[in-house]
């Protein structure tokens, strides 16, 4: 197999095993990651979703907490993974959820499991940071694709950093992730905001934050209307 070029994404297949060997430990690596996952949910309007699609569901911490905090009774969730893992951590997360949440595999070529217009919350949380740039021009085409008239894009990403330290963490990151990419979990550091169409997209809410110097991006995005 050809060798990975320097700076680019793993394959679907590498992410697979990678995080297949991770499992539960997922859980325990995401820390940096919790201040970003607390603002999306504060600009989200969970309470009034009734369908949820999150891109990369992971152990399936996120989507629980949705389902024990914040989405009303009867809404919908519809998870998907790369890894075989973490779909049957998921399942076993959303046990007392089963009428309600579906985990399925991720498909390859990138196409989200949703009628058109499905679906008033699409989620990913630390989940772009994985895709070549390909897909995550894909993946925003299947988002456009497949929100309601009124529904939400809900997005944290690993990003570059904005200040000097969180650069001077990112491109720490960036070196490891070109040595090894399974130390941190095959991410690196992108910038979601080229991929952002303003004249299909507005942006409802975006912040860039670095609370242990590990930077990242939420994005809340609505479909704009004609």
């Amino acid at each position: 197999m050809p060798e990975r070029v320097r700076g680019q994404a793993l394959s679907p297949s590498a992410v697979s095993d990678c995080y297949d060997r991770l499992g539960p430990r997922l859980d325990l690596l995401g820390f940096h990651g919790m201040p970003s996952v607390n603002d999306l949910i504060a600009h989200a309007d969970f309470e009034d979703a009734q369908s949820v699609f999150e891109f990369g569901c992971g152990t399936g911490r996120f989507a629980a907490r949705l389902f024990d905090q914040y989405l009303p009774p009867g809404a919908q969730y519809l998870g998907c993974d790369a890894s075989p893992v973490m779909i049957a951590l998921t399942q076993k997360r959303l046990a007392p959820h089963a009428r309600q949440a579906q985990v399925v595999p991720s498909g390859v070529p990138l196409r989200f499991p949703l009628l058109d217009q499905e679906a008033d919350r699409i989620v990913s949380v630390f989940a772009l940071d994985l895709l070549a740039e390909a897909d995550v021009a894909q993946f925003f085409e299947e988002a456009h694709r497949c929100l309601s008239a009124q529904g939400k894009v809900c997005l944290a990403s690993l990003h570059r950093g904005a200040s000097v330290p969180s650069r001077v963490v990112s491109g720490a990151w960036t070196a490891l992730f070109n040595r090894r990419p399974a130390l941190v979990g095959g991410c690196r550091a992108i910038d979601l905001n080229p991929f952002i169409d303003r004249h299909r997209w507005q942006v409802a809410h975006r912040r860039i934050a670095a609370p242990f110097l590990v930077a990242s991006e939420v994005w809340v995005l609505e479909r704009r209307t004609a």
